[in-house]
């Protein structure tokens, strides 16, 4: 095998998919034997418990044996190491090359746009776009639907408001 340095992304992936062939598909003890266990992973703990044992005959449990190659840990499937981006200040150190940004749930956005727009001066891959392009939509589209939305609410609510003070007033009168 060859050093880290020298191999290359597309090179990393492929040796992760290889490897990940070889790997068992780890499943819960006793799912296939109960409708109730769902098959995914839980740790066997039990006392007299034969996968926790690695008895001969039983499924394989998670162990460290089973990690992937340590050139591919980390690595998005596009072969770029993922950095969490939460403001543009953070876009500076990042290498195009083989870094890809996400920007970070907790940003609004104001925020967002701004970081959308350094990264592509810098021509920078983000790993979460199709959610920023929604947001820059919406951003586009909603202010101007506010501004008529406000004014026809205050339009449609101040003759309810007389009408119902009126009705009060009538029934007021008629118990009186």
């Amino acid at each position: 095998m060859t050093k880290q340095g020298t191999i290359t992304a597309e090179e990393a992936s492929e040796l992760r998919e290889r490897i990940k062939k070889k790997k068992p598909e780890f499943v819960r003890q006793e799912s296939w034997r109960y409708k109730r266990l769902k098959e995914s992973w839980r740790r066997p703990r039990g006392l007299d418990n034969k996968m926790r044992r690695k008895i001969k005959g039983w499924p394989p449990t998670v162990s460290g044996g089973y990690r992937g190659p340590k050139v591919a840990r980390g690595l998005h499937p596009s072969g770029y190491k993922e950095v969490l981006v939460y403001n543009p200040e953070e876009i500076k150190k990042i290498d195009p090359k083989n870094q890809a940004i996400r920007i970070a749930h907790a940003v609004g956005k104001r925020k967002r746009a701004k970081i959308l727009v350094e990264a592509r001066k810098r021509k920078i891959t983000i790993l979460n776009l199709k959610e920023a392009k929604e947001v820059a939509k919406e951003e586009k589209e909603e202010k101007p639907e506010r501004k008529e939305e406000a004014e026809e609410m205050a339009e449609t609510e101040k003759p309810k408001r007389k009408q119902r003070k009126k009705k009060k007033r009538k029934g007021r009168a008629e118990k009186q």
